[in-house]
């Protein structure tokens, strides 16, 4: 509103400048720009990435079984805390030689990290393998991908913010320099007569 109402003050003013008018002009432009052009950014690039991770999420879901290993023995090391990305954080894994079959009923053995405390032979708990019993990540979950497509909008939307205040600034740096330059001309044509009796000083 402080731009419009510039603008509009502007138009008759005598001392009114050509570089005022311009510098209101493009401050009222950038304000529509990250008003209007950067939410429209943010949301375009969300729904981009929203529909690549969902697909991805369906992709995982197709190649990755979640299947019952049986653990054979305890493997050496202290249980640790899981990975905070893919767990509750409360969750504690432990090394484990475990034996599991996969989707297409290949038997498959080796060392899996599982989530019991006090792993004991014979013990059963849940892996994620693809196909052939390769041991994969869990796949990623709908929710998640939805929190990294918000924020992949926000994201955008910030950054087409920054981007428009950026160039404002730059147009105004440029005018800036510009007047200054017309400045000194004009100092330069009338500083050897300033102040001397008939030279209209």
């Amino acid at each position: 509103m402080r731009a419009i109402r510039g603008i509009w003050r502007w138009r008759h003013n005598p001392l009114r400048r050509t570089t005022d008018l311009v510098e209101a002009w493009v401050a009222l432009s950038a304000l529509f720009l990250v008003l209007l052009a950067a939410p429209l950014v943010g949301a375009v690039v969300g729904a981009v990435a929203q529909s690549a991770l969902q697909q991805a999420v369906r992709d995982q879901r197709d190649s990755r079984h979640e299947v019952t290993a049986v653990v054979v023995r305890r493997l050496g090391g202290s249980p640790f805390e899981a990975d905070p990305d893919t767990g509750t954080g409360r969750d504690t894994r432990t090394r484990v030689f475990a034996d599991w079959k996969a989707p297409d009923g290949t038997p498959a053995h080796g060392a899996v990290m599982s989530g019991l405390q006090t792993p004991h032979r014979g013990d059963r708990f849940s892996i994620w393998t693809d196909v052939h019993g390769r041991l994969v990540a869990r796949p990623l979950d709908s929710a998640t991908a939805t929190t990294h497509a918000v924020l992949a909008g926000i994201g955008a939307a910030f950054a087409a913010a920054a981007f428009v205040e950026g160039g404002r600034r730059m147009i105004l740096w440029r005018m800036v320099r510009r007047r200054y330059a017309r400045w000194d001309q004009a100092w330069e044509r009338v500083g050897p007569d300033w102040g001397r009796t008939g030279t209209g000083s």
